[in-house]
């Protein structure tokens, strides 16, 4: 099974049913399985809780219509109850396997604890979207430094630091000894030697496959493992394996 660990809801155009529909029609020409898939349209850095419910609704459409999609329930920790009662309503109540945060917060401060805590009892891997910018990032946008300190706070959580902070040479050196770390290839362009890097310093049980579609192509973003000089197991782990894994399936 391949499982591409980091997709988000396609653009404005058509019904939710087309739009989605569309997106797999392109990963069934790269042979993958499942979808894990959040965020809705939205791209407001700071969204209310009406807008993080209708990202998160727009997600559970996509669940009820495609059973290859896998929901990541998308949070703003500055709304600390807002975003435990989405957590109940869409993971403990509802269709949803694990949660995505974006740039509304840095991913270390106390809002993040009780929303560990309540996904550890959930067994809910958190995605963390992760960057290192040479020109700045944006100003609550959290780096592979930060996912480092909430990881170590809370080891009894799996988390996927998003795009392995942009700059990888650097995202995998500062998480390679943290256990419940999983560095994800999803995003940035289709450079020679970063699964290879990720294998090396964190073990190819600790990589995992996305693409960032429909930002990025799944096509650019395979072809990171696929056209690996790694061994073809560890392929299958980055692929899909070490997912499945995480999300016990």
């Amino acid at each position: 099974m391949v499982i591409d660990c980091h997709v988000h809801v396609q653009g404005n155009w058509g019904t939710p049913d087309d739009r989605m529909g569309y997106l797999l029609e392109y990963a069934d020409r790269l042979g993958i399985d499942r979808l894990c898939v959040s965020l809705g349209t939205s791209r407001d850095h700071e969204p209310d809780m009406d807008t993080i419910r209708e990202s998160n609704d727009m997600v559970w459409e996509a669940l009820e219509q495609h059973d290859r999609y896998i929901g990541f329930c998308y949070l703003n920790p500055c709304y600390l109850q807002g975003s435990l009662d989405e957590i109940e309503r869409c993971i403990a109540d509802g269709p949803f396997t694990g949660i995505k945060l974006w740039v509304a917060m840095l991913c270390d401060q106390p809002n993040l604890d009780p929303i560990c805590e309540r996904a550890a009892e959930l067994g809910a891997p958190i995605l963390q979207h992760t960057w290192m910018k040479i020109t700045g990032n944006l100003p609550f946008e959290s780096t592979p430094y930060h996912v480092a300190s909430l990881a170590r706070r809370h080891p009894d959580v799996d988390f996927i630091l998003g795009h392995t902070g942009g700059n990888w040479e650097m995202g995998y050196r500062i998480v390679a000894d943290i256990p419940n770390v999983y560095c994800e290839v999803a995003g940035g362009d289709p450079e020679l030697g970063q699964t290879e890097m990720g294998v090396a310093l964190c073990g190819a049980d600790r990589i995992v496959y996305g693409s960032d579609a429909p930002g990025r192509s799944f096509a650019s973003q395979i072809a990171k493992v696929r056209g690996a000089d790694i061994a073809d197991d560890d392929k299958a782990k980055i692929l899909g394996g070490n997912m499945q894994r995480v999300l016990g399936l």
